[in-house]
């Protein structure tokens, strides 16, 4: 499935109730819109979406967006210190909130709070900034306790009156895996000591927690590593664990966004720096069962790095927000998907629809077989009267058959999908195992290379001290040359002298005569 380009026919004030189940739309904008950024932070209030900061050309961005989800316009929010309060007209948001980058935003109450990020102040510790939506202040609230180490990249979710902080990569490029607490009706920073074997370091990850206890942290990067691992942190015994993970593979990313609904944990996009995840994948939490709910073009904002994903409540359905990120260029639109309504009218247990049918069909089958032994005497005097006792029990008797037939029908359905889901299974056993062949292959490949690589070395190794004895060589050849040289001027010296004597004597010779 593809994303739908934008509509510029769309009817604004209801351009909602006229979306698809499940797709992305890229929604028309009425005026003028933000500057296009990534590694923002957002959140949506009531009907409006929030966007703070965020980066540009290695430019860090301290503004303040606001996007009305009913006029699909956006707007600056200007804030305000204490100091400035009665000059807020003058104020804009550059003065107050410090240019941020890669940083994590959550509502709390009627304030935005800000927590972590790069930015040029320099800061040994995390800091939480707040924004005050009812009366547009903002400042750096006041905490207690041992504050995390300031970082950018990391995870903030909200557990029940706590945010929990995972991960990132500090001032110095370290990175980090250590988890945090800030506890929001006192304001204060404890560190959980987690047992057992923590993920690697990373950022740019996702995190969500499920049921208030389990904190699950998804992908992310190392320096070099990009990861497609799923973690759980139980917050009450403070236990990780890697769980064994159900149903499609999922490619290694970070920079992705995340948002849980419903027991539903929905990620958007994310890349390896090379390539962008082009499809939106949803983790069934309690389930721990991956599915691709649907995907778009590769190079589209959606399947950027450091975009962002909110959810949003308009006329009592849910919406999907997503907002700018980079793909190999900077992007400020806006995406929306509308998703299923939730079936919650039937229990957990019967919201299969193989067990519906089959617990239906026992129960009406058993119930049909202990009428049909009734035995009816015609005669029978009830003191409601026996015609009318006969015909109820007749009708219902022929209510039962009819409910028999339908649930027959839904069973038959049932196992039709039953099957088709065996041969998905099937078929996706078949791909396991080519993969598994290639993956094999591969190996032995790596193996091949590892040896030719030590053959290699070793031969480098050889070629390094034939070259050691060359030189020694050279050094001798050098000495033995200086010897002749020495020797031949030695020979000239006694060759010279010899002829001198020589001619003396000749010399003597003659005058003599």
């Amino acid at each position: 499935m593809q994303t739908e380009d934008i509509r510029k026919d769309m009817d604004i004030s209801n351009w909602h109730s006229e979306l698809d189940y499940e797709q992305w739309v890229a929604l028309p904008v009425s005026g003028p819109r933000p500057s296009a950024r990534y590694k923002h932070a957002s959140a949506v209030v009531g009907e409006k979406l929030y966007v703070v900061g965020g980066s540009r050309n290695g430019r860090y961005l301290s503004d303040v967006q606001v996007f009305d989800l009913r006029s699909l316009a956006w707007s600056n929010l200007k804030l305000k210190t204490e100091l400035n309060a009665d000059k807020a007209e003058d104020s804009g948001s550059q003065e107050v909130l410090p240019p941020t980058s890669d940083h994590s935003m959550i509502k709390w109450g009627n304030k935005l709070f800000l927590l972590g990020g790069h930015s040029k102040k320099s800061s040994d510790s995390m800091i939480v900034w707040f924004i005050d939506l009812e009366t547009n202040l903002c400042g750096v609230m006041k905490t207690s306790g041992k504050a995390p180490v300031a970082r950018g990249g990391h995870s903030v979710t909200v557990a029940g009156s706590r945010l929990i902080i995972f991960g990132g990569e500090d001032r110095g490029r370290k990175l980090l895996n250590d988890v945090h607490v800030l506890d929001l009706e006192t304001m204060t920073w404890d560190v959980i000591e987690a047992m057992q074997t923590s993920p690697a370091p990373r950022y740019d990850h996702t995190a969500a927690v499920h049921a208030e206890r389990y904190l699950l942290v998804f992908g992310g990067c190392s320096h070099s590593i990009f990861f497609n691992d799923l973690h759980v942190l139980d917050l009450q015994t403070n236990e990780w664990s890697q769980p064994q993970i159900q149903g499609d593979l999922v490619s290694a990313r970070a920079g992705h966004a995340g948002i849980a609904i419903d027991g539903n944990w929905y990620i958007v996009g994310g890349g390896d720096n090379n390539n962008g995840c082009p499809e939106t994948i949803v983790l069934h939490m309690s389930k721990l069962v991956w599915s691709v709910l649907t995907s778009v073009k590769e190079r589209t904002p959606l399947a950027s790095e450091g975009l962002s994903v909110c959810s949003a409540l308009i006329d009592g359905e849910r919406y999907l927000v997503a907002f700018g990120g980079y793909n190999g260029k900077y992007n400020n639109e806006v995406f929306v998907m509308r998703l299923k309504p939730r079936d919650i009218s039937r229990p957990k247990i019967f919201q299969s629809p193989a067990a519906a049918a089959a617990a239906a069909s026992v129960t009406a089958a058993y119930a049909l077989a202990k009428s049909e032994k009734l035995d009816f005497p015609q005669n029978l005097n009830l003191n409601f009267g026996s015609n009318h006792a006969e015909e109820d029990v007749t009708i219902k008797i022929d209510a039962l058959k009819e409910e028999k037939r339908a649930i027959e029908l839904s069973l038959a359905e049932a196992t039709a999908e039953n099957s088709r889901v065996r041969e998905k299974i099937d078929e996706v056993n078949s791909t396991h195992a080519e993969l598994s062949k290639e993956l094999h292959s591969v190996q032995g490949q790596l193996v091949a290379e590892r040896s030719r690589c030590f053959k290699l070395e070793a031969q480098i190794a050889e070629l390094h001290k034939m070259l050691e004895s060359l030189q020694t060589i050279e050094n001798e050849v050098q000495i033995l040359r200086r010897q002749k040289s020495a020797l031949e001027q030695e020979m000239e010296d006694a060759t010279a002298i010899k002829k001198q004597g020589s001619g003396g004597v000749w010399g003597w010779i003659a005058g003599g005569q």
